[in-house]
């Protein structure tokens, strides 16, 4: 596992941008063999959707051969809703880019067989290919998506009640009112994102460091799912110093020192040294 530290959320966000179009650029991705990302929705990425959008308006990389599948999606709530997980994409990162729409995979909440929904998500990720690069988020109890403590670390894709601290905190996006939160959700599977060839995990906030410790020095847990990074191959975090607050400090400066390369992200665009 690599551990990024960044001095703040906006570096943060530019490091993770940056890394993710340094590998577009590096894939030279065609109509008939795209670059597949995996994406969140959240607080987190906003900064490095923000980011991504200003790589694309400034000329630096294009989405019109990426596919995207998201995490997530919460079920009974319309397509169009304003918390919707398909609005929020369009909102904050996919009306502002290149990207075809027909290349925008986001599970429907309002399928018919939710079941089957979430089997033909699965499926249609390895039509795709599999995912070459699935960035994510965290919560402060450490789930993924939505695979909240006691997730099975090999699930897939499938549809899971949402337990009180995740309506608790997605209040926030529903007037503060946890009764108008959806109870239930469409997630991909820890398993799932374990997949991609490479996995990208953002983490900011002191409220997450109890999450990033568990992630990084504790052992495989389902109950801190972010712990099964621990076992994949490319597994990465991109954090700001205030998620490091838990850490002990032989840690920290083992992960500032194996790191020091790689800390400006003004150097990933140009570097060879993208993992």
């Amino acid at each position: 596992m690599r551990l990024i530290i960044q001095a703040n959320h906006e570096l943060t966000s530019k490091w993770v941008a940056n890394y993710m179009a340094r590998k577009i650029i590096l894939a030279r991705p065609t109509k008939e063999k795209p670059f597949v990302l995996g994406l969140p929705t959240g607080s987190s990425p906003l900064g490095t959707y923000a980011e991504l959008i200003r790589l694309y308006k400034s000329g630096i990389i294009s989405f019109q051969n990426v596919v995207t599948f998201n995490m997530d999606e919460y079920v009974g709530i319309p397509k169009d809703h304003p918390q919707s997980y398909h609005t929020f994409m369009w909102s904050n990162l996919f009306s502002h880019i290149d990207i075809r729409e027909e290349n925008v995979n986001i599970l429907n909440g309002n399928a018919p067989d939710i079941k089957a929904e979430c089997q033909a998500y699965e499926d249609k990720i390895k039509a795709a290919g599999g995912i070459d690069l699935f960035l994510g988020g965290i919560g402060p109890d450490g789930h993924l998506a939505f695979n909240e403590p006691g997730s099975s670390l090999a699930s897939r894709t499938r549809d899971k009640e949402l337990n009180l601290d995740t309506k608790i905190a997605n209040s926030r996006f529903f007037d503060n009112d946890v009764d108008q939160v959806p109870s239930s959700s469409l997630t991909v599977g820890v398993g799932t994102v374990m997949d991609a060839r490479e996995v990208l995990i953002i983490v900011n906030g002191f409220n997450k460091s109890r999450a990033l410790q568990h992630g990084v020095e504790e052992g495989v847990n389902h109950m801190w799912t972010i712990s099964a990074l621990q076992l994949h191959p490319r597994g990465m975090i991109v954090c700001d110093e205030a998620a490091t607050y838990e850490l002990k400090v032989g840690t920290y400066k083992h992960f500032k020192d194996i790191e020091k390369n790689h800390l400006d992200p003004d150097q990933l665009l140009n570097s060879d040294l993208i993992w």
